[in-house]
């Protein structure tokens, strides 16, 4: 992800989540030494973005988004298995996230990529209330 970037990753961010990030939290993550950040270009337009945090020997996935206009083409996929090989790279042992459970579409792509439920964060997601379940895949 580049700073050019971030206009069509903020459009996708208010289509895709309920309380979105800032701008300004992107530019904070672009310049985080813990941080890596992804897009993936489909017709020279940003399609979707992920983004990891690597501390120590984990990995933690901070978000993914697709734009409507390329869901279910395999972008989310792509997006995924390279935040798996840029956690792995790191030498991280394991990759963790969180997810509404009634986010259907991502709970089915990372039980495609044999992440497991670990926990519960009761009332995590404060706009809704929302519970956040706590997902992790193993890399060693």
């Amino acid at each position: 992800m580049r700073p050019e970037d971030l206009d069509q990753v903020m459009s996708i961010e208010v289509v895709s989540f309920p309380t979105p990030w800032s701008r300004d939290s992107y530019e904070g993550e672009m310049k985080n030494s813990l941080a890596r950040y992804i897009v993936v270009e489909c017709e020279g337009q940003v399609a979707g973005y992920a983004g990891v945090w690597l501390v120590a020997d984990e990995a933690h996935i901070t978000n993914i988004a697709v734009h409507p206009d390329w869901r279910g083409q395999g972008v989310g996929e792509a997006l995924l298995n390279a935040l798996v090989a840029i956690a792995a790279g790191s030498g991280a042992q394991r990759l963790t996230l969180e997810v509404r459970p009634s986010n259907l579409p991502a709970l089915r792509l990372y039980r495609k990529f044999r992440f497991l439920p670990v926990g519960l964060r009761k009332k995590y997601y404060s706009d809704t209330g929302e519970d956040a379940l706590v997902m992790e895949k193993l890399l060693f």
